[in-house]
């Protein structure tokens, strides 16, 4: 019986939280504290009853939950296990953010959230090397990897240099994609910085994360042989995003 001998508190009968959503906090308390690793078998239905002293019907409910906020997978006559689904990243290029899901083996999409156009304020106007107030495509888009929202990312690029790109960007609309094959760009160089910063209510909920909920905030500056021409800044999920570095004497 795979079950850890310390499993924190119980459920609270006297609540008014339903018994299953309880469950899948306290499931979710223990998952992400490392009690049943990534890849390991979760306890059967019968052994949770038994553990939390639950009916069948509120355990699989829990474990519904559980399956569609991505913690959880289940196999056809093999039980349910836990899924590692955050996206680590080591060593990096420059390359889209697609790019580098499907070389992390994971299926990367995209649902638009705006895509307009704005003016170049003085920080970015300085960075992008354009003029305060400079025309500017914003593209706003929700990220995800194997359909769970991972992070909410806003580009900038420079109107004049890519004339007609906004009629280009649409649902799951690869932007490096149409940069390169519209416009004959190859980004070259990138400079970009992560902060960890608590989630703004509004970037929270698109995430399906709750309020005061932390992760990183990313501000990536692109270049071309032509110089700056994207400046990204990017909110992803902590629970879903991790960066791993080697490091050496020399």
């Amino acid at each position: 019986m795979n079950i850890p001998g310390d499993m924190g508190p119980g459920l609270d009968l006297s609540s008014s939280v339903p018994l299953y959503v309880q469950l899948e906090g306290l499931l979710k308390v223990q998952i992400d504290a490392g009690r049943w690793p990534a890849g390991q078998r979760m306890p059967t239905e019968a052994e949770l009853c038994a553990l939390y002293g639950v009916s069948r019907v509120t355990v699989r409910q829990a474990l519904d939950l559980l399956v569609r906020r991505g913690m959880l997978t289940r196999g056809r006559g093999k039980g349910t296990f836990v899924r590692d689904a955050r996206l680590s990243v080591n060593a990096r290029t420059v390359s889209s953010f697609s790019h580098e899901l499907d070389q992390l083996g994971m299926k990367a999409g995209a649902r638009l959230l705006h895509a307009g156009i704005t003016r170049a304020e003085r920080e970015v106007a300085e960075q992008l090397q354009v003029a305060e107030g400079a025309e500017l495509v914003e593209f706003r888009r929700l990220r995800t990897a194997d359909d769970l929202p991972i992070a909410v990312q806003t580009s900038l690029l420079v109107s004049a240099r890519f004339p007609g790109l906004l009629g280009r960007l649409g649902e799951n609309t690869s932007l490096y994609g149409v940069l390169r094959q519209a416009y004959g760009l190859v980004p070259t160089e990138a400079h970009e910085v992560f902060r960890a910063v608590g989630l703004p209510d509004r970037v929270a909920q698109v995430l399906e994360v709750p309020v005061d909920s932390h992760g990183f905030l990313a501000t990536r500056m692109t270049l071309d042989a032509r110089g700056p021409f994207e400046h990204t800044t990017s909110y992803l999920r902590g629970d879903r995003y991790e960066i791993r570095l080697a490091l050496r004497n020399p």
